[in-house]
């Protein structure tokens, strides 16, 4: 008995579109019903449809993502989860912007083993390449103090407790209309300022 295909899209903010992993999701085969969509920041990885949807999993299930990176942050984090779903779950993985990751059980020994492989390989040059565009930026920072050059970008300017109810609505908790409401602005300018804080946090 073949099991359960689900696909799994996620962005990191509510002012992200997932259209476009829903379209790569729907053209593959996976029923609508069976797509779970996360709005959610990836700062942290503390995702709930993500975790219900992995809890779900059983023996010839499916798990379909666009790419690598919907798994995890890092390196670590990518391959603690490809292991979770494919050796615990015993469920498949189907990475859809590169069709060597993928080990569904119609492919042989080897078919797996070059996921697992290239799995690997990926995650290891994603981190290290994450963590060079930080050497570089610490690096390109110091140069710039030396040379008496101010750096970092001045903090926008926002109403007291913005950030407090920036997570909450990025957690799901309230409305942007409902924040931008308590904060006195207004819904677009809270959405921009919003996505703003959120680039500034992510580096």
């Amino acid at each position: 008995m073949s099991g359960i295909m689900y696909g799994y899209a996620r962005v990191s903010t509510q002012v992200q579109n997932e259209a476009r992993q829903l379209a790569a999701l729907r053209d593959f085969g996976v029923a609508e019903e069976n797509i779970i969509i996360e709005k959610q920041s990836g700062k942290d990885f503390n995702r709930p449809r993500y975790k219900r949807l992995v809890r779900k999993l059983h023996s010839g299930d499916v798990l379909v993502t666009q790419s690598i990176d919907r798994l995890g942050r890092n390196y670590s984090e990518i391959l603690e989860q490809w292991r979770l779903i494919t050796k615990k779950r015993k469920a498949a993985i189907v990475v859809l912007d590169m069709p060597l990751l993928d080990t569904r059980q119609d492919r042989d020994l080897t078919g797996v083993l070059i996921a697992d492989i290239v799995l690997q390989l990926l995650s290891y040059v994603a981190q290290k390449e994450r963590e060079s565009i930080r050497q570089r930026q610490t690096e390109g920072i110091a140069e710039a103090k030396a040379r008496g050059v101010h750096c970092g970008r001045q903090r926008l300017r926002v109403p007291d407790g913005f950030e407090a109810i920036a997570v909450q609505w990025e957690s799901g908790e309230i409305s942007a209309t409902v924040a931008a409401a308590s904060l006195g602005m207004s819904r677009d300018t809270f959405l921009r300022r919003a996505k703003e804080f959120s680039i500034i946090d992510d580096i």
